[in-house]
C-alpha cells in the first residue's frame, strides 16, 4: 500500500514539475499558451542573451525581435525540441553555427530578416523540415550552393534586400519544391537562360527594385506555373514577344516603374479574364511602335490596374496624355478601309 502511495506522489510531482516547465515564461518575454503548444515573443531591446531560463519546454514558435542577441547556437534551441518556427528579426547576428538547426527536427520556417549576415557556412540549412526561409534585409553578396544539401524541401526563399549581383543557379537547382522565390530589391543585372530551370513549381517570382535591362526570351520557358511575376522597378527597355509564352496560370504581371516605349505584338495576347497588369510609369511613347499595346488596352480596360496612370512621354504633343484616350490619327496609324 505505502509503496503505490508514493508512486502515486512521484507521478503527481513528476506531472507538476513538467507543468510547471511547460507554462514558465523568461523574463523580457511574453508567452502564450495553448493545447498546441507556447509561443514566445522577445522583443525587448534590454536583451543581450539567449532567454533560455523559463523558456517553455512546449515552445513551438520562438519570436526574437529588434534585441541585441547578437549570437546563437545549437545548444540554445535545444531547450525547445518542439519548435517549428524560429524569427530572429533584427537581432544583430553576423554570423550563424553549422549545426544551428540540429536539434529542432520539426523546424519548417526560419526568417532572419534584418540582421548583419554576409558569409554563411555549408549545410547551415540542411535541415529536412524546413519549407520557409527569410533572409531579406541582410548583407549578403554571394550565395553559397552548398548551404542545402540536394532535393531541398524548401517551399518559399525570400533572399530580397540584400546585395546579390547575380541569380543564384546553382542553389536554385537544389530547390525542385520551390514555389515563392523572392530576389527584390538587389543589385541583378542579368538572368541567364537556364537560372530558373529546375523551377517548374514555382508560383510566385519577385525580381522588383533590380538593375535588368533586357530578359531573353526562354527566361520563364520551365516556369508554367507562375501566377505572380514583378518585374516592376528595374531597367527595361524592351520585353520579348514570347516573353509570357506558356504562362497559363499568370493572375498578375507588374511591367510598372521601368523603361519601356512599347510592346511586342502578341505578348499579353491569350490571357485569362482574370488575369491583371500594371503597365505605368513606364515612357510610351504614343506613335506607331504603340499600336499593339493601344489595341489590347481598348479591348481589355478591365485587365489593367492604374489604367489612367498608362500615359504618353512623348512626343510632345501627347504628352501626359492617357493611351487609352488616343485616336488612330493621333498615333499616325493608316486606316485600313474595307
Amino acid at each position: 500500500m505505502m509503496l503505490w502511495i508514493l508512486l502515486i506522489f512521484a507521478a503527481l510531482a513528476e506531472f507538476t514539475y513538467q507543468t510547471k516547465g511547460a507554462h514558465s515564461c523568461p523574463d523580457l518575454c511574453s508567452c502564450s499558451f495553448s493545447l498546441l503548444g507556447a509561443e514566445v515573443e522577445c522583443s525587448q531591446g534590454s536583451l543581450h542573451y539567449f532567454p533560455e531560463d523559463g523558456l517553455p519546454s512546449n515552445t513551438t514558435k520562438l519570436s526574437i525581435q529588434s534585441t541585441n542577441l547578437s549570437s546563437i547556437t545549437a545548444r540554445h534551441l535545444r531547450a525547445v525540441p518542439l519548435l517549428k518556427h524560429l524569427q530572429l528579426y533584427y537581432t544583430n547576428l553576423t554570423s550563424l553555427p553549422a549545426d544551428l538547426l540540429k536539434d529542432v527536427p520539426h523546424l519548417n520556417k526560419l526568417d532572419l530578416t534584418g540582421n548583419r549576415l554576409v558569409d554563411l557556412l555549408p549545410n547551415v540549412f540542411n535541415h529536412a523540415s524546413l519549407r520557409s526561409l527569410w533572409l531579406r534585409n541582410n548583407l549578403i553578396e554571394e550565395v553559397d550552393a552548398e548551404w542545402f544539401s540536394h532535393n531541398s524541401s524548401l517551399t518559399e526563399l525570400d533572399l530580397s534586400t540584400n546585395h546579390l549581383t547575380a541569380i543564384p543557379a546553382a542553389l536554385l537547382q537544389k530547390m525542385p519544391n520551390l514555389e515563392d522565390l523572392d530576389l527584390s530589391d538587389n543589385n541583378l543585372r542579368d538572368i541567364q537562360s537556364d537560372d530558373l530551370k529546375n523551377l517548374h513549381r514555382l508560383e510566385r517570382l519577385n525580381l522588383l527594385g533590380n538593375k535588368l535591362r533586357s530578359l531573353k526570351p526562354t527566361t520563364f520557358t520551365h516556369n508554367l506555373k507562375l501566377s505572380h511575376l514583378f518585374l516592376n522597378q528595374n531597367q527595361l527597355r524592351e520585353v520579348p514577344g514570347c516573353l509570357l509564352k506558356g504562362l497559363e496560370h499568370l493572375e498578375l504581371l507588374m511591367l510598372n516603374q521601368n523603361q519601356l516605349q512599347s510592346l511586342p505584338f502578341g505578348l499579353l495576347d491569350g490571357r485569362k479574364s482574370s488575369f491583371r497588369v500594371i503597365l505605368s510609369g513606364n515612357p510610351w511613347v504614343c506613335d506607331k511602335r504603340m499600336e499593339y499595346l493601344w489595341k489590347w488596352l481598348m479591348v481589355h480596360v478591365d485587365n489593367v490596374l492604374f489604367l489612367e496612370d498608362v500615359t504618353c512621354a512623348g512626343p510632345e504633343s501627347l504628352t501626359q496624355r492617357q493611351c487609352i484616350s488616343l485616336t488612330e490619327t493621333e498615333l499616325g496609324l493608316d486606316m485600313i478601309e474595307d
